[in-house]
């Protein structure tokens, strides 16, 4: 199937999938979630970037599953810790280019990866960190702490507790379902500010955000 048909293809579902949305997505912003699609799928077949293997799977599980997450963004300085091949990052940074990401990963193929999109892609909001988080200093702290890859809520604090701004910083969990355990394990300097039910459009199975704070 050649690419073009494909590209097509990807641009119909995802126009499909975002008019379930109240999400605001112009034809440029459009344009470069389908290619980072195509680009993970090229590179996928051989680095292994993500265990989701179809395109179309991809804008379902990867794409809507990181956009719905952009109106409950609060700030101008955010870093997506444990990103992996650039998941919620880069769709995060594509919807929000007034917005600065960082995007943290301990593995040099998938920050090689992440370079290559923002190449490609004339992405100019993200600054790629190849680093262990709990070794990653930064000049100054972020408005939010984004992740959906670490194991839990626990771990989450633990090692990223450095890393919001002393005042009003936050952490952004992307969970499946609500974790109560977790919530119930989580250390008494943190808090738990809000809990989102989040409407992931064709996606089987429940999405939470839950937002955090370090207590003063």
């Amino acid at each position: 199937m050649n690419l073009s048909l494909i590209n097509k293809q990807l641009r119909d579902k995802l126009d499909a999938l975002l008019s379930q949305t109240d999400l605001e997505v112009n034809d440029r912003q459009r344009d470069q979630l389908v290619g980072y699609v195509l680009l993970l799928d090229k590179w996928n077949k051989a680095y292994n970037l993500t265990s989701v293997r179809n395109p179309m799977d991809m804008l379902v599980k990867h794409i809507m599953d990181s956009v719905v997450v952009s109106p409950y963004l609060s700030g101008t300085r955010f870093i997506d810790v444990g990103t992996g091949p650039g998941l919620p990052g880069i769709p995060l940074a594509i919807l929000n280019p007034n917005y600065d990401f960082t995007l943290l990963d301990s593995l040099g193929k998938r920050i090689r990866f992440i370079k290559q999109v923002l190449h490609e892609l004339d992405i100019k909001n993200v600054q790629p960190v190849q680093s262990r988080v709990e070794e990653f200093q930064p000049e100054q702290g972020f408005d939010a702490v984004i992740s959906r890859a670490f194991a839990s809520m626990i771990d989450m604090v633990e090692w990223c507790h450095h890393l919001p701004k002393p005042d009003g910083g936050v952490f952004l969990a992307l969970k499946g379902q609500l974790p109560e355990d977790e919530i119930a394990l989580l250390p008494n300097a943190f808090n738990v500010l809000e809990i989102k039910a989040l409407q992931v459009p064709e996606l089987e199975g429940d999405r939470h955000l839950i937002v955090l704070e370090k207590k003063d």
